[in-house]
């Protein structure tokens, strides 16, 4: 049998994508704010990766308050 080990970054992704799978599962409306700045678009890509292949559950509302998805 093989021993799977994660370095720490793949732990932090790994955790990320449980947290936003909780989220979504435990919240009525959840939603991902989008600014455009680095934080908003690593959160949008993990969220992308949770939910790989399908769409992403969450709407991403810009920090100007316009819905986008």
């Amino acid at each position: 049998m093989h021993k799977y080990y994660l370095n720490h970054l793949q732990e932090l992704e790994a955790e990320a994508i449980f947290v936003i799978r909780e989220v979504v599962a435990q919240f009525d409306k959840p939603a991902i704010l989008f600014s455009g700045g680095k934080d908003s678009i690593v959160v949008t890509h993990l969220a992308k990766k949770a939910f790989w292949p399908a769409r992403i559950p969450l709407p991403l509302i810009h920090s100007l308050y316009r819905i986008i998805i």
